[in-house]
């Protein structure tokens, strides 16, 4: 494990894996560097890949006031570490995370949105989830916040309820305070439409928007006008493929546009 130092002071835990064009994970809601480390080590054939946790997550720090900004500060920090400019690659919520970056201006020399989850029109659901999601976390009812998250993504309420009882909850009910931190960079508060003043806004560097040929019809539409309303932005469908994509099959696909000239 390796550290940066976030313009806070927050130190930032990161692993470096391969040799190449350097490459930084930026992952979703309730992921860290272990959950991306799998995809990290199959990006690592063709890319010095940093794999590293966001704030508040597995051995990064969590200073606190939160505000998207420090998120942006800790991603300059990691592109520091490798080497002063990188390619970025966002998955759902990170993906948002991503944007914000290049737009604030970090050295992205391109990027790769993967099904960032916003709404085709700012929408109600997404500012009650905010509203709600912050009085839980207020009250220390961690557990019902990410319970919200999961039912809020599509999950069952019998699947939630053997996952609060299975092994696996304690460590995801640890990571449930940067629920809001996603909720942030997707600006739900707001409503979570595509922001297309941030996509206005965006440099005009080689962007690449994924999405699975199996997932929701509005993820797709949500992709293609995104993409549309990047200055260099290009849409791909992954055929029979959702939400998550096994690195074997992800990377070549996120080696082909990175690697382009």
């Amino acid at each position: 494990m390796r550290e940066a130092v976030s313009a806070d002071g927050t130190r930032i835990a990161y692993e470096r894996l391969g040799d190449g064009p350097p490459l930084v994970l930026v992952g979703g809601a309730t992921t860290d560097r272990a959950r991306m480390r799998p995809t990290a080590e199959a990006l690592a054939r063709d890319f010095a890949v940093l794999n590293y946790d966001r704030r508040g997550r597995g051995d990064s720090g969590d200073t606190q006031p939160f505000a998207v900004e420090r998120e942006i500060e800790d991603l300059a920090a990691v592109i520091e570490a490798a080497g002063g400019s990188a390619a970025l690659y966002g998955h759902s919520s990170g993906a948002a995370l991503v944007l914000r970056a290049a737009v604030a201006g970090l050295p992205v020399e391109r990027f790769v949105m993967h099904e960032p989850p916003y709404n085709p029109e700012p929408a109600e659901d997404a500012r009650e989830y905010h509203r709600a999601l912050h009085a839980l976390l207020r009250d220390g009812r961690r557990g019902d916040a990410l319970e919200l998250f999961f039912t809020g993504t599509g999950m069952p309420g019998e699947m939630v309820a053997e996952l609060r009882a299975s092994p696996y909850w304690a460590p995801l009910e640890a990571l449930a305070p940067t629920l809001a931190y996603d909720s942030a960079a997707m600006g739900d508060a707001e409503g979570g439409g595509v922001p297309r003043d941030l996509l206005a806004a965006a440099p005009p560097v080689p962007a690449l928007v994924l999405c699975g040929g199996d997932s929701p019809e509005w993820f797709l539409e949500t992709g293609r006008a995104i993409a549309a309303a990047l200055p260099d932005g290009r849409f791909q469908v992954l055929e029979g493929e959702g939400h998550v994509v096994e690195p074997d099959r992800l990377a070549p696909v996120l080696a082909g546009f990175l690697a382009s000239g």
